[in-house]
């Protein structure tokens, strides 16, 4: 085992996964990977109950990729995602551990974006598919071939899959691909649906159960501000202004990203440095031992870059871009808070990743609260104190030194000596707006932060999928009333009246004997009296609508 590799070099792994490994900055398996990835490897289908926030992704992605072969350009793996968003983060993960291994593509497969370049990707030989089953579906139904090379399944979140109503989905996916296939199901619950689903379509499978634990980072001060992806370095210039900091380390993604924020910070005139790759070693430590020192107040890093990187003056943490899981999001803001100091961690988060909020909230046992952007009369605030703050240790001794020179000064300009002094704080605050509507103008445009779910994206990259929209926990049932549930949906071409007409001349029931109808993609639920219920859904057995039987059954939540 080597060390640079850690227990990762232990799976004997292809050696471009683990140089990517390497690059990501992880340095031993979590309890999941340790598990799970022998198992994979080894060809075996598999169970594994997992929380999201313990490493599962690599879990399955390193072995995958591993047992891909990059000469085909084929669809040979298939991961199925309940939302568009950890589709899109897995597909992301998987694009990070194949970077050093030529010729592998991977495809996100989601609603909100247009099918053509997500088909056209996969015809091209994608090798990693990263789906969301219904627009998988979608595609099914114009190529019905598109799966007939997957040799590889994993349904990642299964029981979310089945919560959201994607099982009629999964049986039409799990018919489009070989039986020969190996499968691997994660799921944070293994209720008897999802038992039901591995007797069925798994075999032999091995169970592998990892219990989450709780990272705590009390000693830190935790918030989170909702942004648009567009205008983070905005909002970061103007959360600088109000932060009270010593130090500061900010968070991104990518190399290009630490140059980017950089160079915009020192533009406004904050003493502030990239980390990155690609920096050599020497000017790596020159960084670092100006922060030490004072000769910076800002490093912009990556989470490789920051490895090792440990200087007490730092009182906060900006996560400009989201971490990748849990974990990298507890070592980032452990930079701060050392030796018992207080500390501050700052999150930006853009609409889709509102889910890895909850997952680090879930993970960390704290709740991240949400703070505002500052307004104008805060900026104004903080500007006039930072200037009464370098002012005023120059007053006590002023006078003496400088009275005769004021006293020239207005005597040869010819004005009094307040508009001298208000010459001098023009010229020392060089330009900078202090006055409310000034500092109005030349705010940036920033989305005001309302809270979760009042504001939704409507740009159209950020449009939720159909996992998003039907993630929707259903409405409290009024008393005396059952939820009950039909496959049919909107793209069926269901509407709400359509459902409630069919009750209603079926059923024999009056209209206020029906409650809500809520109307998703791919089914709708319907709140129907609990008295005699059994005697309503036989009587509605062969009810059509569209042509297509209702089919109304009780709804449970397992």
């Amino acid at each position: 085992m080597t060390q640079e590799t850690g227990g990762f070099a232990a799976f004997n792994l292809n050696p471009n996964i683990l140089a990517a490994i390497i690059a990501t900055g992880y340095e031993e398996p979590s309890a999941i990977q340790q598990q799970s990835i022998p198992i994979i490897m080894a060809g075996h289908d598999m169970i594994g109950q997992a929380q999201t926030g313990t490493g599962k992704t690599a879990a399955f992605a390193l072995p995958i990729l591993h047992r891909i072969d990059p000469a085909k350009r084929e669809p040979q793996a298939l991961i199925l995602a309940p939302t568009r968003e950890l589709a899109l983060q897995v597909a992301t993960a998987f694009e990070t551990y194949s970077k050093q291994m030529p010729g592998v593509t991977v495809v996100a497969v989601y609603g909100g974006a247009p099918m053509g370049p997500q088909l056209k990707a996969i015809r091209n030989g994608a090798q990693i598919v990263v789906a969301t089953p219904g627009r998988l579906c979608d595609h099914l139904r114009r190529d019905e071939k598109v799966l007939a090379t997957v040799n590889h399944l994993v349904l990642d979140e299964a029981d979310e899959m089945l919560k959201l109503g994607f099982m009629d989905d999964l049986e039409v996916i799990f018919k489009a691909m070989p039986a020969t296939r190996q499968t691997v199901l994660f799921s944070a619950t293994l209720p008897q649906s999802i038992r039901a689903i591995a007797e069925r379509h798994l075999r032999d499978p091995q169970h592998v159960k990892i219990q989450t634990k709780t990272q705590t980072v009390t000693a830190i001060e935790q918030a989170h501000l909702l942004v648009h992806a567009d205008q983070k370095t905005s909002a970061v210039l103007s959360l600088l202004e109000v932060e009270d900091f010593d130090a500061l380390i900010m968070f991104v993604r990518t190399k290009q990203a630490t140059l980017d924020l950089a160079s915009a910070l020192e533009a406004k005139g904050y003493k502030a440095a990239a980390l990155n790759g690609d920096i050599a070693q020497n000017q790596r430590e020159r960084v670092i031992d100006s922060l030490k020192d004072g000769r910076l107040d800002i490093v912009v890093a990556t989470d490789v870059a920051a490895r090792g990187l440990d200087v007490p003056r730092i009182t906060h943490v900006f996560n400009v871009d989201m971490p990748y899981d849990p974990e990298s999001y507890v070592h980032r803001i452990g930079r701060t808070g050392r030796a018992g100091r207080e500390g501050r961690a700052l999150l930006l988060v853009t609409p889709r990743e509102r889910r890895m909020l909850q997952v680090i909230e879930r993970v960390t046992g704290q709740k991240v609260a949400e703070v505002r952007l500052p307004d104008s009369q805060a900026v104004l605030d903080a500007r006039i104190k930072k200037l009464t703050n370098s002012l005023a240790p120059l007053v006590a001794d002023a006078e003496a030194s400088h009275g005769e020179l004021l006293d020239r000064l207005t005597a040869d300009i010819g004005c009094t000596p307040r508009a001298l002094a208000a010459a001098l704080l023009r010229k020392a605050t060089n330009g900078q707006a202090l006055t409310l509507a000034a500092i109005e103008k030349e705010r940036p445009l920033v989305p005001n932060n309302a809270p979760r779910g009042d504001r939704p994206d409507r740009s159209s990259s950020d449009r939720p999928d159909r996992g998003d929209r039907e993630r929707r926990a259903p409405m409290p049932l009024a008393e005396g009333r059952a939820r009950c549930r039909t496959a049919l949906g909107a793209r069926d071409g269901i509407a709400a009246k359509n459902l409630l007409g069919a009750i209603l001349n079926e059923g024999g029931l009056a209209r206020e004997a029906i409650g809500r109808i809520q109307v998703r993609d791919s089914f709708s639920l319907v709140e129907l009296p609990e008295d005699g219920l059994e005697r309503l859904l036989a009587k509605l057995k062969d009810t059509r609508v569209a042509g297509k039987q209702l089919k109304l059954r009780r709804y449970r939540e397992d």
